[in-house]
């Protein structure tokens, strides 16, 4: 599928990419850190449904997208707005994952009369404490070294399951979301597209992580259906637990989709 470019009407504020799949209601599908379009239209496979369409955006910092296309929440909520009113569409649901979580709340926030619907996979809905890994100060130097990511990505086609190691710690749960015919592709998948243009994914990740030390949003004002979805202990619900999570996220579209 290629990606596209819209401009919207907000001065100062470059193109976004995205791109726009299925009929039906809209959905705007906001991925998270490491991200782009491709893993927005991933989520929406993965927890979504047919009969909808998909607008799978990359937000700010993120491959076409330029960081200067709004860096704070609110910014990236009035971008969304922008994108709608470009793609003709006036109004959507909202479906995001991790650090997509902060804009996709910011837009129903500010914007409630075009959100239909919210759906939050694992998403920070306040700070977030504690020191970085190593690995992520590292990830951020060795992204721009085409040896280094090539030699990654073949690491992680060879043996996807060793690479997932490190986020499914369990090995039972490991076992069980590669041996499911459908999820262990998905997740790899997830996996590979991380690797391709993997230095333009480092600016928004970079973003990403500054905005959950400082979020503060006025959650209890929140006034558009919202489902949200987070494991206690796994860190990938949306693979793991995905025969639990899509019944209720396709029920959840399907109660509030405009008709």
């Amino acid at each position: 599928m290629e990606e596209k470019t819209v401009s919207t009407a907000i001065p100062g504020r470059g193109p976004v990419e995205h791109v726009s799949s299925g009929e039906g209601p809209a959905v705007l599908a906001l991925h998270g850190a490491m991200g782009g379009w491709d893993q927005s239209l991933l989520l929406a496979r993965t927890i979504g449904g047919e009969g909808y369409r998909t607008i799978a955006l990359s937000r700010p910092g993120y491959l076409g997208t330029p960081l200067s296309a709004g860096r704070a929440p609110e910014e990236q909520a009035d971008l969304y707005a922008g994108v709608l009113d470009a793609l003709g569409v006036p109004k959507a649901g909202v479906m995001a994952v991790s650090g997509g979580g902060p804009s996709a709340l910011a837009f129903a926030l500010k914007y409630p009369d075009r959100c239909w619907g919210l759906v939050l996979v694992s998403t920070a809905g306040g700070r977030v404490e504690g020191s970085l890994p190593l690995a992520f100060h590292l990830l951020k130097i060795l992204a721009g070294w085409r040896w280094f990511v090539e030699s990654r990505r073949r690491k992680v086609a060879r043996d996807p399951r060793a690479a997932a190691r490190r986020s499914i710690p369990d090995p039972e749960l490991l076992e069980r979301t590669f041996a499911d015919p459908e999820t262990g592709p998905l997740f790899t998948e997830l996996l590979l597209h991380s690797f391709h243009r993997m230095a333009e994914r480092v600016p928004g990740t970079v973003n990403d992580v500054a905005v959950s030390r400082t979020v503060e949003l006025p959650l209890e004002k929140i006034a558009v259906p919202a489902l949200v979805v987070h494991g206690t202990r796994d860190r990938l619900v949306p693979f793991a637990h995905r025969d639990i999570v899509r019944p209720r996220v396709r029920e959840f579209l399907r109660r509030h989709a405009p008709s």
